[in-house]
């Protein structure tokens, strides 16, 4: 569900959750965005088990809802990441100026696979979809912004984990799940955002990051 009536040239942050987490968690980032005129904010809910590819269809269903002059910003935590990047980098979409992850194992997760689920086997440090990913993420014209959790528990090294050719934002002292309901994050989510709706307010052309 999108959060108030979109006008022509609006921006919309399209949020996804990680994999155990609930729609309740996204709450105060969405309520952060929206408190800009001409911003909203939409997430794509689904249960625990889809593999990525599969996430990735059901974003690219959500976003054929939105209006085609729409400006789309996609903000993923943890396996919502690895989802948002996956969507431009095999599926793409023109209206997307920009990917957001927060906490998110690019460099995948020992033994994940073990879980059994499809998300889990994508999550696993040999996944060949993060593989893959790794690789083309340099050379992708959609600019990305890995904000890192420095006392990340979920995994080690955390700065590792952020996408190669991104750039990366460090959050000292905040853990996996922490960077949801951080101030600080949602002003640095906020800023990118109205950063390139005032870009493409004065018709400059967009800038490979911001």
């Amino acid at each position: 569900m999108v959060s108030g009536e979109i006008a022509h040239g609006d921006d919309v942050v399209v949020f996804l959750r990680g994999l155990f987490a609930s729609a309740g968690v996204l709450r105060p980032l969405r309520a952060a965005i929206t408190r800009n005129r001409g911003v909203h904010a939409a997430a794509l809910s689904y249960p625990p088990g889809p593999g990525i590819a599969e996430l990735s269809e059901r974003l690219r269903a959500l976003l054929h809802t939105l209006p085609a002059t729409a400006r789309i910003h996609l903000v993923g935590h943890s396996l919502g990441g690895i989802v948002v990047r996956h969507f431009v980098q095999e599926i793409g979409d023109a209206r997307v100026v920009q990917t957001i992850s927060l906490a998110t194992p690019f460099a995948g997760i020992p033994r994940a696979g073990w879980l059994g689920l499809a998300a889990t086997r994508d999550l696993d440090h040999q996944s060949p979809l993060l593989r893959r990913l790794r690789l083309r993420g340099e050379s992708s014209t959609i600019p990305h912004l890995s904000i890192i959790a420095g006392a990340d528990s979920l995994v080690k090294s955390p700065v590792a984990h952020a996408l190669p050719g991104g750039e990366v934002v460090i959050m000292h002292d905040r853990g996996h799940n922490t960077l949801l309901f951080d101030d600080e994050v949602a002003r640095v989510i906020e800023g990118r955002v109205l950063a390139r709706r005032a870009r493409a307010a004065t018709g400059a052309p967009p800038l490979a990051a911001e």
